[in-house]
């Protein structure tokens, strides 16, 4: 009777029994890199597949067949690569041999790309006073027609001070002149509100009117080129 045969039955066994100490080192093994798994990573791989049966996809994409799990791991351990869960709600699940550590890595750089073609939308802030004179506002509007041209959104933000914040509605009217005399280029996105001493509303612009405002700058650049 084996050692293992022995601690199974609940017999006295030898515990420094090379065969038990290599089942122990590789069971730590696996406890090991099931502890390396990021959260992140729902791919069950080799020995983290449970299923006994797998449906297996080789590594050039040719149908293996129904095989037993551990006959599988085999086949990718001797091509150097890993067994991999692709659909764990198939009946067997199916898995495919592919290199991970390649797999994880092009995904990585795709992930990377893909955040690159990423339109980044910039927020610029314009601030005004309830009591602003005309040729304030006619600056201000300027700016903020120029931010929107160039494709940002702007954050009006009405300052409040002492006992003004008794009449908010002189805020309120700015934004609403403003929101009324940009409403060919840009449109509301955040309604006015009020946060603390400040009234603020968000901006954004139209598409039409951004792609418009940059054919007119390529024109005029074109013409100061000449």
């Amino acid at each position: 009777m084996t050692e293992y045969e022995k601690m199974q039955r609940g017999e006295v066994y030898l515990a420094t029994d090379p065969s038990l100490l290599r089942e122990l080192h590789a069971c730590q093994d696996k406890c090991w890199e099931y502890n390396r798994l990021c959260p992140t990573d729902a791919r069950r791989r080799n020995e983290m597949i449970r299923a006994r049966e797998v449906r297996v996809i080789g590594a050039d994409g040719e149908q293996l067949g129904i095989l037993q799990r551990n006959e599988a791991i085999a086949l990718a351990k001797e091509a150097g690569m890993d067994l991999v869960e692709v659909a764990s709600t198939s009946e067997p699940p199916v898995c495919r041999i592919m290199d991970y550590g390649k797999f994880k890595y092009d995904q990585a750089i795709k992930a990377k790309q893909a955040r690159k073609k990423q339109t980044k939308v910039e927020i610029k802030e314009m601030k005004f006073r309830p009591k602003i004179d005309v040729g304030d506002y006619t600056t201000k509007k300027k700016h903020v027609l120029r931010f929107l041209a160039g494709g940002a959104k702007v954050k009006i933000t009405i300052m409040f001070r002492g006992r003004e914040m008794a009449h908010p509605e002189q805020g309120l009217s700015i934004l609403e002149r403003l929101a009324d005399d940009l409403k060919d280029v840009a449109v509301i996105e955040n309604a006015p509100k009020m946060e603390g001493r400040n009234m603020h509303m968000l901006i954004a612009p139209l598409p039409a009117a951004v792609k418009k405002a940059a054919d007119k700058d390529a024109k005029n650049n074109g013409e100061s080129n000449e």
